[in-house]
């Protein structure tokens, strides 16, 4: 999965919050016509256009305010529907709560169990049981690290995510970390097989078929 680099105030180069590419950025500033004929720029105030889509985003005191949404990763392409809304809505949220945008994500996080044929009703049990089906030990880390941090967004205990946000953030980039190993990989392989000539294909599950 590639790295996200979020927004940042006069950075040349990160991952536009429009089109998400990681793309070089040209930062402008506002120049305002005084009553007496010259021109002075605003130093808090500018702005700044993506070479990919030509979008702007405006920043005030070197924070991001148009759009609002916060330097985050964006939803990872292969991300079920079912999970979208939900990221989508912690995405645009987490600047004022990331208390809120990470119970939004154990939300998504929990409808992702069931895209992954779990029973999505309690996700402890539907980790352990991805675990007894082989599930990689760093996906079953993100997995319950979403978890812990979602639970104590809903149930205060000892983390305080409101008062540790990049706790928050890093939640977007497990669930697509997530995401990226359980979904796109295995679709991605099945594609590749696939293409193998139909007299090979028959041959391999005839000897897998002959060893079970």
């Amino acid at each position: 999965m590639q790295k996200y680099y979020p927004p940042e105030h006069k950075k040349r180069e990160f991952h536009c919050i429009h089109c998400g590419v990681f793309s070089s950025q040209h930062w402008r500033e506002f120049y305002f016509h005084s009553a007496h004929g010259s021109y002075s720029t605003h130093q808090s105030l500018n702005f700044c256009i993506c070479s990919h889509c030509k979008e702007w985003s405006y920043w005030y005191e070197g924070r991001m305010i148009v759009p609002s949404a916060a330097p985050v990763p964006p939803a990872h392409p292969d991300m079920p529907e079912s999970c979208l809304l939900d990221y989508n809505e912690a995405r645009e949220v987490v600047a004022t709560s990331p208390r809120a945008a990470s119970a939004l994500l154990r939300l998504s996080l929990q409808k992702l169990m069931s895209e992954l044929g779990e029973r999505g009703k309690n996700i402890n049990d539907d980790i352990g049981s991805l675990v007894t089906k082989g599930l990689p030990i760093e996906v079953q880390q993100a997995l319950d690290f979403c978890r812990v941090v979602g639970n104590n967004a809903v149930h205060p205990g000892e983390i305080e995510i409101n008062d540790t946000p990049e706790i928050a953030h890093n939640l977007f980039t497990m669930m697509n970390f997530i995401i990226e190993d359980r979904i796109s990989r295995p679709k991605y392989i099945s594609a590749l097989y696939s293409q193998l000539p139909e007299g090979a294909r028959k041959a391999i599950e005839k000897r897998d078929g002959a060893e079970t």
